[in-house]
């Protein structure tokens, strides 16, 4: 049993747009190294919680910290990032010309004004920590192919890669299987399990057997605040989720 705080507290959050409530009373938390599955129907507050967490949203009301004293409501986008949350959206954005090697040195974790990038070489520390997570990810046979000629599910392990590149504490991941084969899928789910551990994860994703591949803790948000949580088995057989997202 570990004395350190929550990495993620979210308590009573609420945001509204237009009169419409996004969220509403929303609480969460997260533990360091854990791995969090989060699903529910559309317009359930999934994507607006993950603005929040990242500095994208101001809530209305409630709080949001991150490590105990980071009160996330206070800091803008970039500030939150360097704190070390990374997010992943769903479409991956990587450099198509670039090969997948230099992705993941553009991504590094260093000072970028303008001196250090224009003289900048890599050090052993920084090599060593792109072949890790070219090992990590899989990608070590194309570490020196543009990133271009990836398929789908490879584009979006690079993405990844490029975040982990960032040394993020918590990562959030938004559906990371969608398009892609059922081999994909797996691996991405291996993947995910790896990464976790070291750091929190939380997934955002629809495909409930993916879910299911992930065995961790669910949430299920609806009509943005949390409606069950559990394993999926638990919120499977949960009656009101069956109603208002599975259906049978």
């Amino acid at each position: 049993m570990t004395d350190a705080p929550p990495i993620l507290y979210l308590d009573g959050v609420s945001v509204s747009f237009e009169g419409f409530k996004a969220l509403n009373d929303l609480s969460l938390i997260v533990d360091p190294g854990e791995l969090r599955t989060i699903i529910g129907p559309n317009g359930a507050g999934k994507t607006t919680m993950m603005d929040v967490i990242t500095g994208k949203t101001r809530p209305d009301q409630g709080t949001v910290t991150f490590k105990g004293d980071h009160d996330l409501t206070r800091l803008d986008e970039a500030a939150i990032a360097n704190l070390g949350i990374g997010r992943k959206f769903q479409k991956p954005t990587v450099f198509d010309h670039h090969t997948v090697f230099h992705n993941l040195e553009i991504a590094l974790k260093a000072d970028r004004g303008l001196l250090p990038t224009l003289f900048f070489k890599l050090n052993a520390q920084q090599g060593a920590r792109i072949d890790e997570v070219l090992t990590l990810t899989g990608l070590t046979a194309r570490a020196y192919e543009n990133a271009g000629a990836l398929s789908h599910g490879q584009r979006q392990w690079l993405e990844i890669g490029m975040l982990l590149m960032q040394d993020p504490e918590l990562l959030l991941v938004d559906e990371p299987v969608a398009g892609m084969t059922d081999q994909e899928t797996e691996q991405t789910a291996a993947l995910l399990r790896r990464i976790a551990g070291d750091r929190s994860v939380i997934v955002v994703e629809h495909d409930m057997e993916f879910v299911r591949s992930l065995a961790t803790k669910v949430t299920v948000l609806h009509e943005g605040s949390v409606l069950a949580e559990g394993s999926i088995d638990f919120v499977q057989n949960d009656q009101r989720v069956i109603e208002v997202y599975l259906g049978r």
